[in-house]
């Protein structure tokens, strides 16, 4: 039996892929935990001792860590699966909160990407866009997405299905084979 790298998977199943949001989506419980450790240095501006300044430094630093776990949690357990057989895209929201999609990797029909933006340029990060048959599956924020799309499409290439980074309408393809013929 080989081994099982998540609670859902197949017993004949093989992970080929596995990637997650990049770690910018993280900024908003980095930036609230730093002001909890800046916090915590306050009381020494009215009592300037080193017992109060490092007793609030160390309060202001659990009270920071406590503030950024979830973000980090929501992070680190949203992950990105992709296997011989299908897509599994898990989203951890908050603590006590997850979603699961799970897609055939015969489903998908396209996969674009997108880099908008200076902070996106910069960062390395951007938008992954995925047409399947039952809707428009879209990911922000994911790092490198070219070298994502790159590889998504080398997988579903290697696994038979033929998806396209781009989709030309079916009138344009029968003109282009009766022009072959």
């Amino acid at each position: 039996m080989a081994q099982k790298y998540f609670a859902d998977q197949f017993d004949d199943e093989e992970v080929l892929f596995v990637f997650r949001k990049h770690p910018i989506v993280m900024r908003r419980g980095l930036i609230l935990g730093m002001l909890a450790i800046l916090l915590g240095t306050i009381p020494a501006l009215f009592d300037p001792r080193y017992s109060t300044y490092f007793i609030g430094l160390a309060a202001g630093m659990v009270l920071g860590l406590l503030v950024y776990l979830p973000s980090w949690i929501s992070w680190h357990f949203s992950v990105f699966i992709v296997t011989d057989r299908r897509l599994i895209q898990i989203t951890q929201k908050g603590l006590f909160s997850r979603s699961v999609i799970d897609m055939g990797l015969n489903q998908i029909q396209m996969v674009n990407y997108e880099v908008a933006g200076l902070q996106e340029t910069l960062l390395g990060f951007g938008t992954i866009m995925m047409q399947t048959f039952a809707g428009d599956l879209v990911i922000h924020e994911i790092p490198h997405p070219a070298k994502i799309q790159k590889k998504l499409l080398e997988i579903l290439r290697t696994q038979g299905v033929s998806a396209s980074p781009y989709s030309e309408p079916p009138e344009l393809e029968m003109e282009e084979d009766e022009r072959k013929n």
